[in-house]
């Protein structure tokens, strides 16, 4: 059964400065409760482009992140390659100028593998991305 997260936050930042963040890995470990960053595959044209595959470390878990959405200032975003017992999962943030900042909207959906845990991962995850949306929210402010 399909789960989904919908997270909504608010930055004062402007839309383009947050989805620099976001394009950049290396910035992540520095605004987010993510662990570490390491770029394991270049994507098409530039490293951090469509295709790349992206690996965060945080307390021993390994998310393997494949990029599949660039529209600079408007949306990002990545897929789960292997790292949680999760199928189908792909996540977009959008961002939307709204009154000299930027409305963000993190939303994701997927497929627990083990069945039965879709609640678990849907908390799990909804509360991470929480912690995650509200931290760009914060960083360039």
């Amino acid at each position: 059964m399909v789960q989904s997260i919908s997270v909504r936050t608010r930055s004062a930042a402007p839309a383009d400065a947050l989805y620099e963040l976001l394009r950049d890995g290396s910035s992540w470990p520095k605004w987010s409760p993510l662990g570490s960053f390491e770029l394991v595959r270049e994507g098409a044209g530039e490293p951090e482009g469509l295709g790349a595959i992206r690996l965060f470390r945080t307390n021993g878990v390994r998310s393997y992140e494949k990029v599949v959405a660039l529209e600079p200032g408007r949306r990002f975003g990545y897929s789960l390659e292997h790292g949680l017992p999760l199928r189908n999962y792909v996540a977009y943030v959008d961002l939307s100028p709204r009154d000299g900042g930027t409305d963000i909207h993190w939303h994701s959906t997927f497929e627990p593998k083990i069945p039965g845990t879709g609640w678990f991962y849907r908390w799990f995850l909804g509360s991470f991305i929480k912690r995650v949306a509200d931290g760009l929210a914060r960083a360039t402010v």
